[in-house]
């Protein structure tokens, strides 16, 4: 993941501190019942198209823009799925950060899917029934994502 520049102007007065970050994600869904997935640069997984909002941008237009950018489609959000607080995490570099995530459900409305970015090594679109796997905190954002209930899982830590 490119890290945004008021990522780098931040961490230049707080070094590799905690950095609390709110976080997107998408569960991008076509006609066919088939699944958006990216594979990372960074650690070579498949994924769901993720990234950060920029300061001052709102959530469901960072994540289309997110997905935009990595893989060339273009999408509308259909609804919020999942809000969590992901576990701290340290990057190789000591960088330490949590997220804040806000997972969408969202569908294509044109482009054709193709790595659009250095952070992804492919891009593909793939079978819900068979896809490759995925971090599992992933497939319960595309649960909730399939679910009928249109109000979105608010995890907690019970």
């Amino acid at each position: 993941m490119t890290t945004p520049k008021f990522i780098l102007a931040l961490r230049e007065k707080i070094g590799h501190d905690l950095l609390w970050m709110p976080g997107i994600t998408a569960v991008v869904l076509d006609d066919a019942d088939r699944i958006l997935l990216v594979r990372r640069a960074d650690n070579g997984r498949w994924s769901l198209p993720a990234g950060i909002l920029e300061p001052g941008e709102q959530p469901a237009e960072a994540i289309v823009r997110e997905i935009h950018e990595e893989t060339a489609v273009h999408t509308v959000v259909d609804r919020l799925v999942r809000v969590e607080s992901l576990p701290p995490t340290a990057y190789p570099n000591g960088d330490q950060v949590q997220y804040l995530d806000l997972c969408f459900r969202c569908h294509p409305v044109g482009g054709e899917a193709c790595v659009n970015d250095d952070e992804s090594l492919e891009v593909a679109w793939f079978p819900l029934t068979d896809h490759p796997e995925l971090h599992p905190r992933e497939d319960l954002c595309i649960a909730a994502a399939l679910a009928n209930d249109p109000s979105p899982v608010l995890v907690s830590s019970h």
